[in-house]
């Protein structure tokens, strides 16, 4: 994945590609909570308390977390294509 980034733009890394995709998306367009967010990227939670009461994987929320991503990101892919229907109207 590095070798694949230098080739598009030098200087950027995988995690700065992670941070300013999904993270600023999901922060950003999403709506989903912070903490189902940070369970997506396997973000460790810092507050000790926290961490000791947190119990659960939140996976189904988790998984509608990822198929919004995998929606928004084919958006994008398909951005600028206008559908053959459209053209003939």
């Amino acid at each position: 994945m590095l070798e694949l980034l230098r080739g598009i733009r030098p200087g950027v890394t995988v995690h700065g590609f992670r941070s300013t995709t999904f993270r600023d998306w999901a922060a950003e367009e999403s709506g989903f909570p912070h903490e189902v967010c940070e369970m997506a990227l396997a973000h460790r939670i810092k507050d000790e308390t926290e961490a000791a009461y947190r119990r659960g994987d939140l996976f189904a929320k988790r998984r509608r977390l990822m198929d919004a991503w995998a929606e928004a990101c084919e958006r994008r892919r398909f951005a600028n294509v206008i559908k053959i229907t459209e053209l003939a109207e």
